[in-house]
């Protein structure tokens, strides 16, 4: 469903902003709940709802203007969000390089081997991205990727086979939706902190970009597309969609802006939905290989963050912009 949602963004935006939606973790323990409560058909019910609440923000948008943007989120503001939105996910990225899971609750992979892996992972990334040539620029993170997975492999946790198991062709899991008011009502109010979440990012990825997509194609195009993108994936069964903030950490790593390549991401996302052998290699990977990479990714959201606040020239010796940037940061990286 992150390939379909992709495309609707694209096609929605006329592939202007390169971005690739992909799952929202601001939705997953509403979801858990809900799924407990109502069932899944039910929860998912709830999330094509949630998608409406991006639809009606983007009319809202289109007929007030982007200018309350402007004055609601101006640099001294939007700049903490970004670096918040990057280092807020810092300690998942650094669990997961530890090899722990995400929340850091469960050892996975022992430590000793998974710095091992992750710090691999990470400077075969940085190498490739400062100091590659050519086509080899373009693909720092999947470099970083085969490192680590052939050196996971060498420390055998690699579960070879799940994938040996898999069919080469597979059907996705799909659950058709039902409608209950109590499922949506409890669902839909989650969808208002990932669509300013959605404004932050579009915001970042133009910084990385140099251009304004809050004015071409506009936010209300961008919101409209993220919104069609979790309806149509909460049709289909999967998981509410927004706009991924690894992806603007790898289009500033690699300095490729041109929006078709999200295009062409998705119809392949979409493809290798099918293809059961690459699903379970992809599951395969070992935490401390994404980790590391995540490390430098989320590190480049924050960046950017920082980034928009020297460029347009925010003195932090003022009080005003003093206590707006730390109470932002605050507030932003404690959760």
């Amino acid at each position: 469903t992150a390939g379909l949602g992709t495309l609707c963004f694209q096609v929605v935006t006329g592939r202007q902003v390169p971005v690739f939606l992909a799952s929202s973790f601001a939705f997953i323990t509403p979801i858990i709940l809900a799924k407990g409560q109502f069932g899944l058909a039910a929860t998912m019910g709830g999330v094509m709802a949630a998608g409406f609440v991006y639809t009606f923000l983007g009319l809202a948008v289109k007929v007030k203007g982007t200018g309350f943007i402007d004055r609601l989120l101006p640099p001294v503001v939007i700049g903490p969000v970004i670096i918040s939105i990057g280092l807020a996910m810092a300690p998942i990225a650094a669990n997961m390089a530890m090899g722990r899971t995400g929340d850091g609750a469960a050892e996975l992979i022992p430590y000793n081997t998974a710095i091992i892996i992750s710090m691999a992972a990470l400077l075969t990334t940085l190498i490739v991205a400062v100091f590659g040539k050519g086509i080899f620029r373009l693909v720092p993170i999947i470099s970083g990727v085969l490192v680590g997975f052939a050196l996971s492999f060498y420390f055998g946790v690699v579960d070879v086979a799940k994938i040996a198991a898999a069919p080469w062709l597979a059907l996705p899991h799909f659950t058709a939706p039902e409608f209950n008011w109590q499922a949506i009502l409890f669902i839909v109010p989650v969808a208002l902190a990932p669509a300013i979440e959605h404004i932050g990012g579009v915001i970042a990825v133009g910084s990385v970009t140099g251009r304004d997509y809050l004015k071409k194609p506009g936010l209300h195009r961008t919101l409209l597309g993220d919104g069609i993108a979790t309806t149509v994936a909460g049709a289909f069964g999967g998981p509410p969609n927004t706009t991924y903030a690894e992806v603007t950490g790898a289009v500033m790593l690699t300095k490729n802006y041109n929006p078709k390549i999200m295009t062409w991401a998705a119809i392949f996302a979409i493809t290798l939905a099918f293809i059961g052998k690459f699903g379970a290699l992809l599951q395969s990977i070992p935490v401390p290989v994404m980790g590391g990479i995540l490390c430098l990714l989320f590190g480049s959201i924050a960046a950017v963050g920082m980034n928009t606040l020297i460029r347009h020239k925010v003195d932090l010796a003022e009080a005003r912009n003093l206590v707006i940037v730390s109470v932002t940061l605050v507030f932003g990286i404690g959760g």
